[in-house]
């Protein structure tokens, strides 16, 4: 009895023994199994980059966003511009006035606002400042000639930097047009200050060079609106005091406008080797 308990006993222990192994084999091989199936991380499949549309679409409105494109609808809008006020004559202000419906604060906005479209179109400012002058005087037409000249500017220098820059920017490879845009960005009110001082220099030409530099807007708005006071001062005073050429505030007007004009040409040509330079 004894040995068939030791046997039972051996059985139950060989069974429990053989019972108990495949758990234990269970427990330690599941891991193992687990490590030897696991990918690498260098064979792990990457996830694929977004394809970017091939359609028709697709390639249409990639070549209307490029920077050529865009450059060429500046080009269309300006001489689209450009051919409106050859069609309606702006110069009539001067000798129709403003129509009669409109006065006071009112005129002088909607002034304002004709200013600036007509100086994106390539009018000449001082025939512009000259109207203001005629239609509302000294004080009221400076104000609303400078409120044209900022609006004007700004219209210039939102289309140059949307439609322009991306274009325009990979062609200054010239000494000068570098030495133009580092300048214009780095010192940007001082650049503006200066240009729109100086006489001689475009207004359009001006605005569209800033726009193609990296000059923020807040300088190149600020710097406009005080460079160029004194000159639409001058010349709107000139406007309002035309019907009386011999008064002092006439002919002082016309200093302001000749003497800054003069200095300019003087200061260019003593400057013109410079320019030739290579």
């Amino acid at each position: 009895m004894l040995a068939d308990a030791a046997t039972d006993s051996g059985g139950t222990r060989s069974g429990g023994t053989a019972t108990a192994t495949p758990q234990a084999t269970a427990h330690v091989t599941a891991p193992a199994l687990a490590a030897a199936v696991t990918v690498p991380a260098a064979m792990a499949v990457a996830p694929l980059p977004p394809v970017a549309p091939t359609g028709l679409a697709a390639r249409c409105t990639r070549a209307l966003l490029s920077p050529w494109s865009r450059l060429s609808l500046l080009l269309a809008l300006l001489a689209g511009a450009a051919s409106t006020v050859l069609l309606f004559h702006p110069q009539r202000l001067l000798s129709d006035g403003w129509p009669p419906q409109l006065g006071g604060a009112m005129a002088a906005l909607v002034f304002a606002a004709a200013y600036g479209l007509c100086s994106v179109a390539f009018v000449p400012r001082p025939l512009l400042n000259l109207a203001a002058g005629a239609l509302f005087g000294s004080q009221l037409g400076t104000g609303a000639a400078l409120a044209g000249t900022v609006l004007g500017a700004g219209i210039s220098f939102g289309l140059g930097r949307v439609l322009g820059q991306d274009a325009l920017r990979p062609l200054l490879r010239g000494r000068w047009l570098k030495a133009a845009d580092g300048q214009l960005s780095r010192h940007g009110f001082r650049s503006m200050m200066a240009a729109r001082l100086f006489p001689g220099l475009p207004f359009w030409g001006v605005n569209y060079c800033a726009a193609v530099s990296r000059m923020r807007w807040t300088p190149f708005l600020l710097a406009t609106a005080l460079g160029s006071l004194p000159n639409t001062a001058a010349y709107v005073v000139a406007g309002a005091r035309a019907s009386s050429p011999t008064s002092p505030a006439f002919l002082i007007a016309m200093a302001c406008i000749a003497l800054p004009a003069l200095g300019g040409a003087v200061v260019a040509w003593r400057k013109r080797h410079h320019l030739r330079a290579p």
